[in-house]
């Protein structure tokens, strides 16, 4: 049976798991742990991609992750690859690290965010690494110490922390790393002072010490959310067995199920239909990067040479940013691919890939007139 493609949108909540090759061990001390951390940090950053949960055991890892403009794809293959070739070296070892490709699963973020924050950080005493919440709260390699503030957070490129006040204010949150603002996020969900956040996120977590493996929290719609109990549901009729959440509710009701996806029957519907269109954008017959470049130089009124110069002028600058977002949103290139033709750094694409999209409006591309 072939494989189901991965699901990924930007913003998108995503359960990672990946395990090692005959279930070896991919973490053979604390240096391979440091490693793996050390490059996950600066992927991260670059790829703007949020960890709130995360744990390594010797022989696999989970994260907890949300994408941002990069593809889950690009941003996996960049840390699993890259340690296994450090790995590889530094064991003097050769082949394959990890079983398979890694498992991913699309989470309904408000059901799911915080269950799975406690289930990824409680896998370490599950395993019998750590013998009790008070050991699990200095652990070193799940991001629950982290959430504590017993360690400094590995996440932060370079180890570049700033002191954590009570609560920072406004203006010293915009100087926060990515992983610090993560790190913010999760324990606002248990209060707005910082003390009595880790102190209630702690309870929470203990209250999850009794609940074993949790397998309905490895995905498969609406069985899985239903805690893997199908008692309270053959009873149903199957339009009766996930009710909408609104009229709209793109499924009409009908409960679904995608062993991809954890959420109820309208959230994996959504995510499905999101999934389509991206693959159909990604996979379309694209237009040419110079066709894309005389389309752009022709409605600006400057030459194509001048759009792949350095100009910092008002209409080369509009036209690069208008390139961007034909050739990443409509035309699907890789931003890296737009960057490298350009000859600027990616998040540059990225954020002109926003101004261009209100550009496009402006010089009447995209089919809508020019205001």
């Amino acid at each position: 049976m072939p494989r189901q493609a991965r699901l990924d949108a930007p913003g998108v909540l995503q359960h990672v798991m990946a395990r090692g090759i005959e279930r070896r061990k991919i973490f053979w001390d604390d240096k391979d742990r440091s490693s793996f951390l050390e490059r996950l940090a600066v992927i991260l950053e670059e790829t703007q991609t949020q960890c709130y949960a995360w744990t390594l055991i010797p022989n696999h890892f989970h994260l907890l992750l949300r994408t941002g403009p990069t593809p889950l794809s690009t941003v996996m293959r960049r840390l699993m690859t890259g340690y296994a070739v450090t790995f590889n070296h530094r064991h003097r070892r050769a082949g394959h690290l990890f079983q398979n490709r890694y498992k991913s699963v699309v989470c309904e973020e408000e059901n799911y965010l915080l269950e799975l924050t406690r289930y990824i950080h409680l896998n370490p005493l599950r395993a019998g690494l750590v013998e009790d919440l008070n050991a699990l709260d200095k652990y070193p390699w799940s991001g629950h110490s982290v959430l504590m503030g017993k360690l400094q957070n590995p996440l932060i490129p370079e180890m570049k922390e700033t002191p954590q006040p009570e609560r920072q204010g406004q203006a010293e949150k915009l100087s926060l790393t990515l992983a610090e603002k993560t790190v913010d996020e999760v324990l606002r969900h248990f209060g707005s002072a910082l003390n009595d956040a880790r102190q209630h996120y702690r309870a929470f977590v203990g209250k999850g010490l009794k609940q074993g493996r949790r397998p309905e929290l490895q995905g498969g719609g609406l069985v899985r959310s239903s805690g893997g109990d199908k008692a309270g549901l053959l009873g149903l009729k199957k339009e009766n067995r996930d009710p909408p959440d609104s009229p709209e509710a793109p499924d009409g009701g009908r409960g679904k199920s995608d062993q991809r996806i954890l959420g109820s029957g309208s959230f994996v519907s959504t995510t499905l239909q999101q999934s389509e269109r991206i693959l159909e954008k990604k996979y379309k017959p694209k237009r040419t990067i110079d066709d894309l470049i005389a389309v752009v130089a022709d409605k600006v009124g400057i030459s194509p040479e001048l759009i792949c110069s350095r100009s910092r002028q008002r209409k080369p600058s509009e036209a690069r940013a208008i390139f961007s977002y034909l050739a990443v949103e409509e035309t699907g290139y890789p931003a890296a691919d737009v960057a490298r033709f350009l000859g600027v750094k990616r998040m540059s694409v990225h954020e002109a890939v926003t101004r261009g999209k209100t550009l496009c409006a402006e010089y009447a591309l995209l089919g809508q007139k020019r205001e």
